[in-house]
């Protein structure tokens, strides 16, 4: 390896194509970044309900693809049953064929980073949430007894699993929240903010108006079906406006709560070219989250691409973008916000304001100079 060559490992929890979610909209761009930065990735990924990817092999020196193991089976430990089901013998001793830095994508990627074999090594954890709060959240939201008792058991492995993180040599938070809390529980650790990477490599917002409100989410994820049901029940119900919910697999009680009311339309599992339509056409953004945690891509998307956006505090918490958003926390101030803007255009001052806010702190090219420099010269 020459000095301006510089390699780095990737675990990432499920393969990183399409990026069509959450987590792993974050895990892609950001190599993508890093790529584009020279970086020489060698992808480790574990194979969950997703195909193996020619489009990561453009990316990537190398892709490692790796079956997890899931069943009752691998839940019969006091280890996260996501991080027990991501172990697999050859992940270690592909890491043991180099000596480069390795990034740990989430806390579900990290049953190796204590692994004294890595000891020497340069181990750098990227938090997506505070998983023992986001398990507590999904118990809290899941009706079904066994979703339940699974996710609350899932809380509590993962509250003792996260002492594993004190083997981290650097933290990157996607929040300021989180990283506060991070720096609390391992106050001899560095501890970096760094917002999630994200589709977006410019402001493509449109002037003007529209006469639609959105949400938009994986509506399969409980904590996104939470707050669809939330809106439609206690908002878009009191609104005459058209409101459209767009996502993938939204379940049977978010199209029944729907049904009674003629301006709610749910878009189940819409095209990537139809989605990336409702975003940028959409007159409002209404954004809502019951948990401070984690990373709201959602909410950058809008920012970037959408007009007006509507949020909760929660739905901001450690993000830094309040400036840019129009804040409700409750019902009513949510209708108010939504009937005033409903009617009010995007003026091209504020699409000049979201640009000079945005750039260059929530660009993916700043943030993959930024992660190249703490992985390799700090």
């Amino acid at each position: 390896m020459t000095d301006m060559e510089k390699y780095l490992n990737i675990i990432a929890f499920n393969i990183p194509w399409p990026a069509n979610y959450g987590g792993i909209i974050d895990v892609y761009y950001k190599m993508k970044a890093l790529h584009q930065c020279g970086v020489k990735i060698i992808l480790h990924c574990f194979e969950y309900e997703r195909a193996h990817s020619p489009e990561l092999e453009a990316i990537c020196e190398k892709v490692f693809y790796y079956k997890r193991h899931t069943g009752l089976r691998t839940n019969m430990t006091l280890l996260p049953y996501n991080v027990y089901s991501r172990k697999h013998p050859e992940l270690i001793t592909n890491l043991l064929k180099n000596d480069y830095p390795i990034l740990f994508e989430g806390l579900h990627c990290c049953y190796y980073i204590n692994d004294p074999r890595l000891h020497n090594r340069k181990k750098i954890y990227r938090e997506a949430n505070i998983e023992h709060d986001y398990y507590y959240h999904l118990a809290q939201a899941e009706s079904h007894p066994i979703r339940k008792s699974f996710f609350r058991i899932e809380a509590w492995r993962f509250k003792h699993y996260q002492k594993i993180l004190k083997h981290a040599d650097l933290m990157i938070a996607v929040s300021t929240t989180d990283a506060d809390y991070l720096r609390r529980q391992f106050p001899d650790k560095p501890v970096e903010f760094m917002p999630c990477f994200h589709t977006n490599n410019q402001i493509t917002v449109k002037p003007g108006s529209s006469d639609f409100i959105l949400y938009h989410g994986k509506l399969s994820v409980i904590e996104n079906t939470q707050a669809a049901l939330f809106l439609i029940r206690n908002v878009f119900s009191k609104l005459d406006c058209r409101c459209i919910i767009a996502g993938m697999t939204p379940p049977a009680s978010l199209l029944k709560a729907a049904a009674p009311y003629p301006n709610i339309h749910i878009e189940a599992n819409p095209s990537e070219e139809l989605m990336n339509n409702l975003i940028h056409n959409a007159q409002i953004h209404a954004l809502i989250t019951f948990q401070a945690t984690g990373l709201k891509l959602k909410l950058l998307n809008s920012l970037f691409a959408g007009r007006h956006t509507v949020v909760n505090r929660l739905m901001i918490a450690g993000s830094g973008l309040e400036p840019l958003c129009h804040i409700a926390d409750t019902p009513d101030e949510m209708v108010l916000s939504c009937r005033k803007l409903i009617y009010t255009d995007m003026a091209p001052e504020l699409i000049e304001q979201r640009r000079d806010f945005l750039y260059p702190t929530y660009s993916n090219q700043y943030q993959g100079e930024h992660l190249l420099h703490l992985i390799y010269e700090v």
